[in-house]
């Protein structure tokens, strides 16, 4: 940002000029102008929260920048040693939170057709994890907020060639917020200490732009990089010193503006008489080239944030580097120390006497070599006495891998080195227990996160994806060989949203086996009487030992009543009375209806259902045939009783 900003802001104000752009407003493609005078306002406004926010993060963001030295310093002395803590603390943790993957499943609140939508969210969220690479961003989210504090990822772009929105990660070293914001939408249903503007600063041709329509005034865009205050350049000459590599960004102004010339620009998310605004910034942050509203989210930023140890009404909270820093910085320095006597040791110096040893040259070594001296040869050279490594450096170095190893709960164990010190079977169990509880709640902290990253993800689908228009095309694996299965806007977005649920997988599958073992115990006792759903019990158990729908459906194939019941469950859904036959298996309709749609078709069915059952119970003489062949029906009756013959009463209506 140029030091006299509103000077140059008046400058550029002189050359603006209406803009006239497509928005999306009520799912209607309309014209918009922005004119000259916004821009300006819009430009000026955003600079002023723009050098509040930089002085405020500037003395953070350039420590943040020297830790990266610290975890990776290939520019160090030739003769000095780096010592590695908080890179082996650092990955321990990093790689047991990103290998246990997080599962997302959804769950929808009982409306019409939810159960449909349920199915087609958890097939198409799997299908779509591979298609966003969600497993290469989650490492880098992960390492964001672990090396940080906190991580940021954008979502907000959706690609319509490839139907899936487009999450991006943003760099958390150059992000720069409100100095009052706790995290960026807040907590609880208010959105405390929600953040009122931030913004960090991105790198673009001009073909990247000229392909997103959001974009305008590109033409104006100068070949200006102002390199000596620009936060995305100290970011990379930080990482490039850190790796031992020269710095390109000064000879970047050789290359062609409508070649491959990267234009340094700012994004910047802030509220605009109220309205939450997407705004970009060119021109040292004097070019209006995007303006987009973001209310259609939500009423909430498109940025998701992850924390490893968050503090309440903080944003920084603590981060490993905050825990390993000067620890590391100790240990190589009593490191060097000691690598230094150790060569003193191995190339000592001497003290010699003149009187017998009279050219010095005679001192330089050489094998197999005589020296002659004037006397006797005792005490004619003898090693300078100096000082030792004394024990206690030893214990210092101990004291300060052991502060470590504490702070972040990764013992020599869980970085696959054995223990120093010996320990029975019980002790390293209970270690281990204690190290996967600190764990679980970091992998809990980051299922919220998670949560809210699939929670945008439907609603981006809730916006982009158009009835009658679109589809998008998803491969599952079925039960004998992969399917391709066609979605449209009704089966993937319900009238009343789903939840999301996260678990981690290793808590996931340590419930699902505690739920087996329980459902072994509970199944072999109750399915034997012939009164309970013992098709209901089956399924359960299939479903635990981790059949998928399709294999269930496979094994136990749909029953007539079950696929008349879902037929019957369209008219309901319109509020009409479909009828009821004598031969319905009634238990099975009144389970297939409660999926329908909450009308009052829907509960006047299920009650003459439940009438009708009353009926056979009553009068088990009339219905000789449904007993014999659907037991269920009537409770207490043996399989198989007769009674004499009676002609079927008519089909009830209602």
């Amino acid at each position: 940002m140029p030091l006299d900003y509103k000077k140059a802001l008046k400058i550029a104000a002189s050359k603006y000029e209406d803009v006239e752009r497509e928005i999306v407003r009520n799912n209607e493609i309309v014209l918009d102008t922005v004119s000259a005078k916004v821009q300006a306002q819009i430009c000026k406004q955003v600079n002023d929260e723009y050098e509040l926010a930089f002085k405020f993060n500037e003395g953070k963001r350039q420590m943040n920048l020297l830790r990266l030295k610290l975890y990776n310093n290939q520019r160090r002395s030739p003769e000095a040693i780096g010592d590695p803590l908080m890179f082996t603390v650092f990955n321990t943790v990093h790689a047991s939170l990103w290998d246990d993957h997080l599962m997302q499943t959804w769950e929808g609140r009982g409306g019409s057709g939810d159960e449909d939508v349920e199915e087609n969210l958890n097939a198409m969220s799997t299908y779509d994890y591979d298609l966003m690479r969600k497993a290469e961003l989650d490492y880098y989210w992960n390492w964001d907020a672990e090396f940080f504090g906190r991580g940021l990822m954008l979502m907000m772009e959706f690609d319509r060639e490839r139907m899936v929105p487009v999450p991006e990660l943003i760099d958390a070293s150059t992000f720069i917020r409100d100095p009052l914001a706790k995290s960026v939408n807040g907590y609880g249903l208010k959105g405390e200490g929600a953040m009122r503007f931030g913004g960090w600063p991105i790198g673009a041709s001009y073909w990247n732009l000229k392909k997103n329509p959001a974009y305008f005034n590109i033409s104006m865009l100068r070949k200006d990089k102002e390199v000596a205050n620009s936060l995305l350049d100290k970011s990379r000459e930080a990482r490039a010193e850190a790796q031992g590599n020269d710095m390109f960004f000064p000879k970047e102004e050789s290359l062609g503006k409508f070649d491959n010339y990267e234009f340094q620009l700012l994004n910047w998310v802030t509220h605009i008489k109220g309205k939450k605004y997407f705004v970009t910034l060119g021109n040292r942050n004097t070019l209006l080239i995007r303006l987009t509203e973001i209310d259609k989210y939500n009423d909430r930023w498109p940025i998701e944030d992850r924390t490893l140890y968050p503090m309440a009404h903080d944003w920084d909270g603590v981060s490993i580097p905050d825990l390993t820093e000067d620890k590391q910085r100790a240990r190589a320095l009593l490191q060097n120390l000691a690598l230094k006597s150790a060569k003193s040791d191995a190339l000592p110096q001497y003290l010699f006497d003149k009187n017998k040893i009279k050219n010095k040259n005679d001192l330089n070594w050489k094998h197999d070599k005589f020296i002659g001296v004037d006397g006797s040869t005792d005490n004619a050279i003898l090693p300078v006495q100096k000082s030792t490594m004394h024990q206690t450096v030893t214990l210092i170095m101990d004291a300060l891998d052991q502060a470590a190893q504490r702070a972040t709960a990764t013992p020599e164990i869980q970085q696959g080195v054995p223990s120093s010190q010996a320990k029975t079977l019980g002790e390293i169990n209970l270690v281990s227990s204690k190290v996967d509880t600190r764990y679980s709640m970091s992998a809990k902290l980051y299922g919220i996160s998670d949560a809210r990253f699939w929670n945008q993800y439907y609603r981006l689908y809730k916006f982009h994806f158009k009835d009658g228009i679109d589809k998008k095309v998803i491969r599952i694996q079925g039960a004998l060989a992969p399917i391709w299965r066609d979605l449209t806007r009704e089966n993937i977005i319900s009238e009343e949203d789903p939840d999301v649920r996260i678990e981690s997988k290793v808590i996931s599958e340590a419930k699902r086996q505690r739920e087996q073992e329980a459902f072994a115990t509970f199944a072999p006792a109750v399915i034997q009487n012939p009164a309970n759903n013992r098709r209901y019990i089956e399924r359960r158990w299939g479903k635990l030992n981790g059949m998928t729908s399709e294999e269930l459906d496979m094994a136990f194939p749909k029953t007539v009543d079950e696929m008349q019941a879902e037929d019957e469950n369209i008219l309901l859904n319109k509020n009409k009375l479909p009828t009821i036959s004598v031969r319905d298996n009634h238990i099975e309709h009144i389970a297939i209806h409660a999926k329908a749609s909450d009308t009052p078709a829907r509960m006047a069915h299920i009650k003459k259902h439940r009438e009708a059952m009353v009926v056979k119970r009553n009068n088990p003489a009339l219905f000789p045939e449904m007993n014999a062949q659907n037991p269920m029906a009537q409770p207490g009756q043996p399989q198989g009783a007769s009674a004499p013959a009676t002609p079927a009463p008519s089909t009830p209506t209602q």
